[in-house]
């Protein structure tokens, strides 16, 4: 058997454009990609905590160091620039996988550089 679990977020991250009249998916730093493991073309939920809204797209690399996470095609119809997001992807794991697993959390400034990589258990324990 095997179960989905969150492998990897980008938490509180703020929308820096919405466009339109591209061709689909949400543009993500390419550095942000980078530490939380998010390849390009990997599936994500995205999170609008602003305004509620929730949507499964996929990540695109946009420049390293750039700051930009720009939702495209009809997704930008969900969120408007300054918008903060929870950027999310999930993994299928064995019971042997789970062992010892913990999923991975990308914590941004508000200009969404990086500011911190930690586990999830590690925050679990501040609250």
């Amino acid at each position: 058997m095997q179960r989905t679990l969150l492998l990897a977020k980008i938490h509180s991250c703020t929308l820096t454009a919405a466009n339109l009249h591209y061709v689909g998916s949400i543009s993500i730093d390419q550095a942000l990609l980078d530490a939380a493991g998010i390849l390009p073309y990997e599936q994500v939920q995205v999170v609008n905590v602003t305004n509620g809204e929730r949507l499964i797209t996929y990540a695109i690399a946009a420049p390293p160091n750039s700051g930009a996470i720009e939702l495209n095609g009809a997704a930008a119809r969900l969120g408007m620039p300054g918008d903060r997001l929870i950027i999310m992807t999930y993994a299928q794991f064995t019971p042997e996988e789970l062992k010892g697993y913990c999923p991975t959390v990308v914590l941004v400034t508000e200009r969404n550089r990086l500011l911190e990589v930690r586990r999830y258990d590690d925050l679990l324990a501040q609250v």
